[in-house]
């Protein structure tokens, strides 16, 4: 299974996920961890009236899952041992699945955060996951839409000096971004990984409010037409073309959205109370072990078990990646024995070190 999945004992967890004999204690859980697709999303009951959209006409699904899940979830997860989120794991992501609400997740680097968008992805068969990766710059138009309007006249220009003749319409030049593709008219929601939220600046936690609120987003370029031209064809972030109408977008299915932060600021309360919060603790032995099985194989995890322990061992007092880890083990087992110890700590560096 995927890296976010969190050991809390095997049979504390088991329980979670499965129904009770004769209770059906677990019937109510869409997403259960186990990794294995199946169709439970179908099961998924109508939203609360506050979070009900009526978004249309219903487009096409996004496409299947992309290269990026399959490096997320691990080359060799079928091999490695299924391993159940915890409790309270399973209970937020199905909060967040049935209350149509985004999902923040907290946790050091390296916990899981990222790969959990994947996981529910590839279980509930949602397709590929639109990923916004979120740096200082970051506006709330870039994850909307982009309006490429200097192609446009430079386009229109070429045109009149050749003779040749004039470029497509103004949708030629929009391409919606994640977050405008996620709330697309869909019957299944899509899944949006905003990632590192805390990097964003000021301005931007309180700029998704509105549109999270309301799950749609207006575009002026296309409003201002839209008596004229009421129909417009846009590229879509997986690279198709939808028709937006009236300029404007709305959701049918909210999206299943999760916002990922590693701490580093705090965020205003009217995005927290939109949110369900989930904290992910650092991995332990059993889950790191199974991390570098779906990702290495079953030979490199046991020759990396003497790194596993080290890496836990620091990370009591050091602030370490799981993905270091992994680095270390795959290139240690390439190496001479008496380079690896060498290599190891030279890879495995504490990120809180002064530079």
């Amino acid at each position: 299974m995927s890296e976010t999945a969190e050991t809390a004992g095997t049979t504390g967890t088991a329980g979670a996920a499965e129904a009770a004999p004769g209770g059906q204690a677990g019937d109510w859980l869409i997403y259960r961890g186990t990794g294995e697709p199946h169709t439970r999303i179908d099961a998924l009951p109508d939203p609360p009236p506050w979070r009900d959209f009526d978004g249309g006409p219903l487009v096409a699904p996004g496409p299947g899952p992309d290269s990026s899940s399959a490096r997320r979830l691990g080359a060799f997860r079928h091999m490695a041992e299924m391993h159940r989120p915890s409790p309270e794991e399973l209970e937020m992501v199905n909060a967040a699945l049935y209350l149509r609400r985004p999902l923040l997740v907290t946790g050091s680097p390296g916990s899981g955060k990222s790969t959990l968008a994947h996981a529910v992805a590839h279980e509930l068969g949602l397709g590929r996951v639109l990923h916004w990766p979120i740096v200082s710059r970051s506006a709330l138009q870039d994850g909307l839409y982009r309006y490429d309007a200097i192609a446009r006249l430079q386009d229109t220009q070429i045109a009149a000096n050749t003779g040749t003749a004039p470029p497509g319409g103004i949708g030629s030049y929009i391409r919606l971004g994640p977050l405008g593709t996620a709330l697309l008219p869909t019957r299944k929601p899509r899944v949006l990984l905003i990632d590192e939220l805390d990097k964003s600046d000021i301005d931007l936690p309180n700029d998704l409010l509105n549109v999270m609120e309301e799950g749609e987003f207006g575009i002026p370029e296309l409003e201002r037409l839209a008596e004229r031209e009421p129909h417009v064809d846009v590229m879509t972030d997986d690279g198709a073309k939808v028709t937006v109408s009236e300029g404007r977008i709305r959701c049918h299915a909210f999206p299943f959205v999760i916002l990922t932060s590693n701490g580093e600021r705090d965020f205003p309360a009217p995005l927290l109370r939109r949110c369900i919060h989930l904290e992910l603790d650092r991995p332990d032995h059993h889950r790191l072990s199974t991390v570098v099985r779906a990702h290495l194989g079953d030979e490199a995890a046991e020759l990396g078990e003497e790194l596993v322990t080290r890496f836990l061992d620091r990370s009591r007092s050091e602030l370490l990646a799981t993905d270091q880890l992994l680095n270390a083990i795959y290139l240690t087992h390439h190496a001479a024995p008496p380079t690896r110890s060498r290599l190891a700590d030279m890879l495995i560096q504490r990120l809180d070190r002064p530079r």
